[in-house]
């Protein structure tokens, strides 16, 4: 290798170092959003309610759905604006959300309430892009590095977000949480401003020889339908779980609302810690085993939540409701994954995606009408069905030994 093509390869590893970088401490920042509002959106939207608590959990509702639609305007702002522009669009955002959430707590509106969260949520749906953008500015033997960087972000926020909703909740007292949401106002303009530093390369079109097959052929294979299933599966499920938790908690048990906060806080923590392994036991015992190891999890989430309703019981089973969806949601991705082709991945994604975002935003709003109608103890009965059903679907693939697509 010639002296220039060293120093050449040398530059672009520092520059993708200083990108991933500046990505790894923005993704630390916003991605404390999405912790921060599930640890006291329920509550919150509780508060402002009358004497029908069942739309509770519809703020959150409102978040999930506006993460759907960031999937899609993150996509739309890179194409008019640019990735850098884009991504700094959804900082700001976030502040936005934040500020408009903490409006309505002063005015005790309620649908303003669910429209800043959803806000929110749109933010959430371009701080997501962030590990793909990683990725894309690094070369390909220092990809995996990048990743686990902005994984490393991601357990920074599971810290962040349940410590800013514990301190912020009685800061602009006597409106409860509104200092929890007014905290996304800084920390939204900060990671705009650090983001203003990015030099992203551009993207190169992939070409391939192999023309692209319908939608409908690829979603039809048995690999994608199983992985699509499992992974909404795990998804809605935790969901549903993590959204209900805190009211039950608070609402229904009388525990402390910080106590609450700090089960979420161990739940996502649970949720992306074992990310910096997962892929190496995917490749060690296929995905397909990963995604069966997390659906029984989910169902041990179960048992350990039937047990009672003691403070153990909401931490484990919120721990192993974040752990059981980490294996299943990743193994059923990588699933998804090998079921196409890398030039046919937008509509499939897009289509995934849609269907994906659509589900979890039901289940959180129903985890508010079954907590309000049956109870915790109802809610967690859920759990075996669906687990259930994707367990039968991902041991009949392991058994079929269906394909992946190369």
């Amino acid at each position: 290798m010639s002296a220039v093509s060293v120093a050449g390869l040398e530059g672009q590893l520092s520059e993708a170092r200083r990108n991933v970088f500046l990505l790894t401490v923005a993704q630390a920042i916003l991605g404390s959003a999405g912790p921060l509002s599930f640890s006291v959106g329920a509550l919150a939207g509780y508060q402002l309610l009358g004497a029908d608590k069942s739309l509770a959990t519809a703020p959150l509702t409102g978040f999930n759905i506006g993460v759907a639609l960031g999937a899609v305007a993150v996509a739309l702002a890179a194409r008019f604006l640019g990735r850098k522009a884009g991504f700094i669009l959804g900082a700001l955002l976030c502040s936005t959300g934040g500020a408009l959430a903490a409006i309505a707590l002063f005015r005790m509106d309620f649908w303003l309430f669910a429209l800043g969260l959803m806000l929110i949520g749109l933010a959430g749906g371009f701080t997501q892009k962030i590990r793909f953008a990683a990725a894309d500015a690094s070369p390909s033997f220092y990809k995996p590095k990048a990743i686990s960087w902005i994984l490393a972000g991601g357990v920074v926020s599971a810290i962040v977000g349940p410590q800013l909703a514990i301190f912020g909740k009685d800061v602009l007292a006597p409106v409860t949480f509104a200092g929890t949401f007014i905290a996304l106002v800084p920390l939204g303009l900060l990671a705009a401003g650090i983001l203003c530093f990015l030099k992203l390369p551009e993207l190169k079109q992939a070409v391939s020889s192999a023309p692209a097959r319908p939608l409908f052929e690829i979603i039809a294979t048995r690999r994608f339908i199983t992985g699509m299933i499992c992974g909404i599966g795990s998804y809605a499920l935790m969901t549903f779980m993590m959204t209900g938790a805190p009211l039950a908690m608070v609402i229904g048990c009388g525990f402390p609302s910080e106590l609450a906060t700090l089960g979420i806080q161990w739940h996502v923590l649970a949720m992306f810690g074992p990310s910096f392994f997962t892929g190496v036991l995917i490749t060690r015992f296929s995905a397909e085993k990963v995604v069966a190891a997390g659906l029984v999890i989910l169902m041990a989430c179960a048992i350990v939540a039937h047990m009672g309703v003691e403070l153990w019981n909401f931490w484990l089973a919120l721990i192993l409701l974040g752990a059981g969806w980490n294996f299943g949601f990743i193994g059923a991705t990588s699933i998804v994954s090998s079921s196409y082709r890398p030039h046919e991945a937008d509509k499939v994604q897009g289509f995934h995606d849609i269907i994906l975002f659509g589900t979890v935003a039901l289940s959180s709003f129903s985890s508010g009408q079954v907590f309000t109608a049956w109870g915790w103890s109802v809610m967690n009965l859920v759990i075996w069905p669906v687990a259930g059903f994707c367990l039968i679907l991902v041991l009949t693939l392991i058994f079929s030994r269906t394909q992946k697509v190369v």
